[in-house]
Order: C-alpha cells, then structure tokens, then sequence
C-alpha cells in the first residue's frame, strides 16, 4: 500500500507540473502584455530608400521603351467534330512578337503560327487586331504578319546588329511566357553560332545561345542588347522539363534583316544557290570514303552557276562504282564540312553575289568564282 501511494503522489505532482506548464506556455503572451502595457499597432515607419543603382535605372529605361514595340500572339486552329462534321476553332497556343516597321508588320517565330488557322496580336496598351499572314521562312522559324493600326501606331523595335555582338555582353528578352504578358528577363551572351536541329529535319545556323530565362510563350519575342536595339529572336530552348535550364536560343537580327524584307516583298524567302546536288546522309559516307571534310557534289544542274563556273559533279563508272568530282571545302576562305554548313554559309549572301568556293578536284585545291543564282 505504501509503494502504491508514493507511486500514486508522484503521478500527482508529475500531473500537475505538466498541467502548469502548460498553463504557463498558453498565458505567456497575456502575462507579457500585462506587464508591458498596450502594444503599438500603428504601421511601422519606412526607410529611405535612396537612389537606384545605375544598371537598375538602365533596365527599367530600356523596359518601359521596349515595351510598346512587343507583342503578345495567341492562336487558333480548326478541327472537326468526327461525329457531326462540323469545323470549329480551337485555342492552340500563345506567343510573343513584336512590331517591325511602321505599316504594322510584326515578326515572330514561323513554329508561334505554325498549323495555325488564325492569330491575334495584343499590343501593349490592350488592343487586340487579327493577323494576316505575310510571309514565313520554315528554315529560319521566322514569320512575318501584318495588323491594321489605324491610329496610335505602336513604335518599331530599334534595329542592332549581331554580327559584332560578344560572349558576355548584357541581353534582354520580353515576351510572354505561359501566357504571362510583357515579362523582362536578363541574362548575357552565352556563346555564338550554334546550329539546331528541328523536329521537321531542318536546321537553323547561327544561333545566339543566352542564360536569359527563356520559356514557352518567350517564342518570337525580342532579344535586346543594353542599349534596347534588337540582336535577335527567341526561338528555343534546350531543357529537358520543357522549362528555362538556362540555355535559350535566338535568331540572329543580321539573318532577321536579311529574311524579313523577302517575305514582306514577295511572302517567300527565296535562298541563294550554287545549281548543284548535295545530300547530307551519302556526303557523310562519301566523305570519309574520301577522307575529306567537306560537302561533295553529287551533281552540277546543267545551264546553272555551277555548270558556267566549271563545277563537276560524281559520276558512276563502268563497274557502278562512284567517281569523285568536286568537293567544296570552304565558302570565301570560311570551312564548310557539313551540307548544312554548306546552306549557312550561303545563306549570308543575296542572290547575284559572287563567292569564293575552294574545292578539291583529284587531291588538288582550286578557287572558283561563283554567282549565286536563286534557289527552289
């Protein structure tokens, strides 16, 4: 009995100790403020902030200038009911782009309008026009639109260049990502001249690669460098979440400049060309076979540039073996190794130029003077 008393005075204490600190815990609070008196509960004073640091002013400058000139692209497709047969419009996907020249021209990426069956730009200041379609360049994921603004013309993005822009230099992007409107990210120059590929099996050169985050919707927007001129076109990211990994991709303005005129004069980008036959799967195995690194031709249309220039193309001997002919090495002293390089570097020329092609013939090395002639 004496064990189960102490045992049962124990528990007591050991009850009532809990119970009063917990007692305690709960009415702290109260005790405090009784003895501190009636807490303040006006709003606390604001410190000065001060100035803005100069990059911050320069940002939100080159932003609040920027923004009238991008666009935000939303688009519709049509599908049909399998049971009733009727044709409707569905919503397909959003954009960015912004406004080219004064006559409400507007680029944006040709994947944005892609399949698309009708697009609307909304400006900056909430207007919303339907898009007609220009012109597109699939090869260079560059389209054109036009909207009629009839009053309060948006301004035309300032044009730079890229064909001097520098791994490490400041670059910003406005766009639309996820549908979130007129959104600033900024990032720097990351590395030049990538080239890739596309679902369609072509291939864009001369990639700008940026840490800017770049997202879905980003697509077609502007990439500015510091002064707000445009150096290029959001068009892609390399991620495998489908979100910004910190390695985006953009159309270069010099390649812009030189597409966007042709589609706007004649709805097609019309390639310079050398009149000859290439393929990239048999220029791989003919050109180890050869031991070479460059684009070797298959064949030299008849009554081309190519043909006028002396150019020779492979032919099949007796035995129905390939003969070798030429094989372009470089394009004005720059290497060409792929069939793709081959189309980039003539892509940086017009039509009528005249280039330099180095090619092999028979171990040798030749120069030869070519005029560009337009392509199919």
């Amino acid at each position: 009995m004496l064990y189960r008393d102490r045992f049962l005075l124990r528990l007591f204490w050991l009850t009532f100790a809990a119970a009063l600190l917990i007692l305690l815990w709960r009415g702290l609070p109260e005790i405090e403020s009784w003895f501190a008196g009636k807490p303040d509960a006006t709003p606390r004073t604001v410190q000065p902030r001060g100035d803005l640091a100069a990059d911050e002013k320069a940002t939100i400058e080159l932003f609040e200038k920027s923004r009238d000139s991008v666009v935000f692209i939303t688009t519709k497709a049509l599908v049909r009911d399998l049971w009733t047969r009727n044709v409707f419009s569905v919503p397909r996907g959003t954009g960015s782009g912004f406004i080219w020249d004064d006559v409400g021209h507007v680029v944006t990426n040709y994947h944005v309008i892609e399949n698309a069956s009708e697009a609307t730009v909304k400006l900056a200041d909430g207007r919303d026009y339907k898009a007609a379609l220009v012109g597109a360049s699939q090869s260079h994921d560059i389209a054109v639109l036009r909207i009629g603004v009839g009053f309060k013309r948006p301004p035309a993005v300032p044009l730079g260049s890229s064909h001097d822009i520098k791994v490490g230099q400041k670059v910003f992007a406005i766009g639309n990502p996820f549908g979130l409107d007129w959104t600033l990210t900024t990032g720097i120059v990351s590395a030049l001249d990538r080239s890739l590929g596309e679902e369609s099996g072509t291939t864009i050169d001369h990639l700008i690669q940026t840490d800017a985050a770049i997202n879905p919707g980003n697509s077609g927007g502007p990439l500015l460098d510091s002064a707000g001129r445009l150096i290029g076109i959001n068009t892609a990211i390399f991620s495998p979440s489908g979100a910004s990994a910190g390695i985006g991709f953009a159309v270069p303005v010099d390649t812009v400049n030189h597409v966007v005129p042709q589609l706007i004069r004649g709805g097609k980008y019309i390639r310079p060309a050398l009149g000859i036959e290439v393929d990239e799967g048999l220029n791989q195995r003919l050109a180890r076979m050869l031991n070479i690194e460059g684009v070797v031709i298959l064949r030299v249309t008849p009554g081309s540039s190519a043909d006028v220039a002396g150019l020779k193309g492979a032919s099949i001997s007796r035995d129905g073996g390939i003969v070798p002919g030429d094989s372009i090495i470089a394009i004005n002293d720059q290497v060409v190794n792929s069939v793709g390089k081959l189309l980039a570097r003539l892509d940086d020329f017009q039509v009528g130029e005249t280039v330099k092609l180095t090619v092999l013939r028979e171990g040798k090395k030749l120069e030869v003077p070519v005029s560009l002639q337009p392509g199919e």
